[in-house]
């Protein structure tokens, strides 16, 4: 391993510090962020008639204003006004959603934003603060109990043998009890657990920890096999038996294939699908580093940003309707531009990670601090404060679509954008106290 600079620990205590102190956040409810009243089209489902909403999101210094034109019974969101594209309708969305943790899916989209944000630096020693919240809600007991069970799991899978009293600090349990806080179902939080934790082991074990068998030049090899456990692979009656004794013998493909059963039980098949989806992207963005490694080549910053747009967190994201027990329909998920809100929070909660990894990392694993620092010449310190400034745009862009997406889009949607919102906030506590990133927490 390449041996760290010696200014990663004061660097790590930084990041450590931004993201724990959550006293200037915004609310872990985006309701409350977006403000009070009453959606501008509410009543306007059957009507069709009357003038255009507008989500003034520019009065809260998110974006420019959204104009939102009606034809015929449903609103339609003039993309073409924005510079998006053509206008597509949206279904009409019908009263006020209802239903566990609906409250904080009632979005409210033109009232002030709260003072947070990134702030000019009072000093040397200052940082933009973190636009995102703090968690939702924090149940020890519940995430303990998960946590528990994820390390029976991990050791009947075989993976981090030995190491287990490192996995059980980590607290991978907590991560989702605090991720996913409209769900108390200590089982379904195992699953989505589960999945995640097998996803950690893959990049551990074939990308960046040598001791545990990693080497880069084998990655994609290997993680090509292991989305046959993802994506469960039908072979002729002559090669499942070998197909057999590969699981029976890899740790990471017994992992997978255990945890995608599990998953099974609480997903419709749209909603593993899309899983399934997200984690063939995220193979091939782990063969890219990969492939940086092995040739020593540094990716631009942009570049950066495009593989983090993909090696992002959006596997454990996707899964926050399944979870919580409702379904985002496909029209309105893979809508361009809810695709795009969606994938903002993605790349922005995997920049938390970016911030908080160096004392782990070594100095050829890649960061977006590191990107930075390669491109443009400046210190260590000024790249963190740019990565928080991307981060915090991004969060802002998310805001913005969510809140004018909302004004016309279902209940399921209003309440998809919550629980993204909440989870990114879950995320953050996660990451400002595990003991995967700090020796001390």
């Amino acid at each position: 391993m390449i041996s760290r600079p010696p200014a990663t620990e004061s660097l790590v205590a930084l990041a450590r510090a931004l993201l724990s102190d959550t006293s200037s956040a915004p609310s872990a409810t985006l309701a409350d962020l977006l403000g009070d009243s009453t959606p501008a089209t509410a009543g306007l489902a059957g009507a069709g008639v009357g003038a255009a909403p507008v989500v003034d999101l520019a009065a809260a210094g998110l974006a420019p204003a959204v104009g939102l034109a009606t034809v015929g019974p449903a609103p339609v969101v003039d993309l073409a006004a924005v510079g998006l594209g053509t206008a597509i309708p949206f279904p009409a969305f019908h009263g006020r959603p209802t239903g566990l943790g609906t409250s904080a899916a009632w979005l409210r989209p033109n009232q002030p934003e709260p003072a947070t944000g990134a702030t000019a630096a009072k000093g040397d020693d200052d940082l933009p603060e973190l636009f995102c919240p703090g968690p939702a809600r924090d149940d020890p007991a519940l995430g303990e109990l998960v946590n528990d069970r994820l390390v029976i799991w991990a050791e009947e899978m075989g993976i981090y043998a030995g190491r287990l009293d490192h996995l059980r600090s980590c607290n991978f349990g907590r991560l989702m009890m605090l991720t996913h806080p409209a769900v108390d179902d200590p089982d379904r939080l195992l699953a989505a657990t589960q999945v995640v934790v097998a996803e950690w082991a893959a990049d551990d074990y074939y990308l960046d920890e040598e001791e545990m068998g990693a080497d880069p030049r084998l990655t994609s090899a290997r993680l090509g096999l292991i989305y046959g456990m993802v994506d469960p692979a039908a072979l002729p009656g002559a090669y499942q038996p070998q197909l057999d004794d590969f699981v029976r013998d890899e740790p990471i493909a017994r992992a997978f294939r255990s945890g995608m059963r599990n998953l099974a039980r609480y997903t419709t098949g749209a909603q593993m699908g899309r899983f399934q989806h997200q984690m063939a992207i995220l193979f091939t963005t782990l063969g890219q580093n990969a492939s940086w490694r092995v040739s020593g080549a540094r990716p631009a910053v942009w570049e950066y940003l495009v593989h983090r747009h993909h090696n992002s967190y959006l596997p454990p994201m996707i899964l926050v309707d399944a979870l919580a027990g409702y379904e985002l329909s496909a029209e309105e998920f893979y809508h361009p531009r809810v695709r795009r809100a969606f994938t903002m929070a993605g790349l922005a909660a995997v920049l938390i990670n970016d911030l908080n990894s160096a004392g782990k990392e070594a100095d050829d694993d890649l960061s977006l601090p590191e990107a930075i620092v390669a491109e443009e010449g400046c210190t260590r310190k000024e790249a963190i404060r740019r990565t928080i400034e991307i981060h915090n745009e991004l969060m802002r862009g998310f805001v913005a679509e969510a809140g004018a997406l909302s004004l016309v889009g279902t209940p399921n949607l209003r309440r998809f954008f919550a629980d993204t919102w909440a989870w990114c906030g879950g995320s953050r506590e996660w990451h400002a106290t595990t003991r995967r990133y700090h020796s001390e927490a």
